[in-house]
């Protein structure tokens, strides 16, 4: 049995991960973190991580970027690996993300889903094939309350997609700001907010007379937590270091 520690246990997507773990025999939570403190849940929830008495396995993050410096200072202090989901993150704070995991294991992803990583793999072939002589635009859309631009997702599959390009390219998130031709060595990434839109993403590799589309559309949150949750699973008894979900399927597949 995996004992869970859910920080950001009072957002939307606590309340989905908490009744995620309901369903899985494999986990259960022990306490939950969260600034506001209300509980609702069967499990104690503290509004830092000064409090906690629980012995847990792992945390599952799904918080705020505000919250790292404590989620952080108490898993190396604690020896807890931590699965990582929030979004947001400055290269400071991810570069600190990375610096833990010196200590603890850290299993970090911008996006929990399975067909999600697998339209980045299918985006980083595409660009194998296609990058050199083919414009790459990025298009994500979410939900009228995301706070974040773009999605760490959208970087997730920009930074994947870099990866297979013979020169490093520039990342253009606002083209209004001057005006010149497109130059071949830019990814473009454009974030669409509005309504209930729980998340979409379309890589575009636009070519002379032909367009190539790749798209991923998520229908609700349960999937970000179930993936939360077979992370958190996966990252029990790992070694230090960090982790991902392309990791954890070729532990699946072994």
């Amino acid at each position: 049995m995996t004992r869970i520690l859910l920080c950001g246990c009072n957002g939307k997507m606590g309340h989905v991960v908490a009744a995620s773990v309901e369903q899985n025999e494999s986990c259960s939570i022990l306490c939950g973190v969260d600034a506001f403190g209300e509980n609702t849940y069967d499990f104690p929830v503290y509004k830092d991580f000064s409090g906690i008495n629980e012995e847990v396995d792992v945390i599952i993050d799904f918080s705020n970027p505000a919250c790292l410096n404590g989620l952080l200072a108490y898993s190396t202090e604690n020896a807890i690996p931590a699965v990582i989901c929030t979004t947001g993150f400055s290269d400071e704070e991810v570069t600190r993300i990375k610096e833990a995991s010196s200590k603890i294991p850290v299993f970090y992803s911008g996006n929990m889903s399975l067909g999600v990583n697998l339209l980045i793999e299918l985006a980083k072939q595409a660009t194998k094939v296609l990058g050199n002589d083919f414009d790459i635009e990025i298009v994500e859309k979410h939900h009228n309350l995301k706070v974040d631009a773009p999605s760490g997702t959208a970087l997730m599959i920009a930074d994947g997609i870099s990866k297979e390009l013979e020169k490093e390219p520039q990342y253009v998130y606002d083209r209004h700001n001057y005006r010149r031709k497109r130059s071949k060595n830019e990814i473009g990434i454009h974030a669409i907010r509005g309504g209930t839109i729980v998340g979409e993403h379309d890589v575009i590799f636009a070519g002379h007379d032909e367009v190539v589309t790749i798209s991923h559309q998520s229908q609700s949150k349960e999937l970000f937590a179930t993936g939360a949750v077979n992370a958190a699973v996966f990252l029990k008894d790992k070694a230090p270091g960090m982790y991902n979900m392309s990791q954890m399927l070729a532990d699946k597949l072994k």
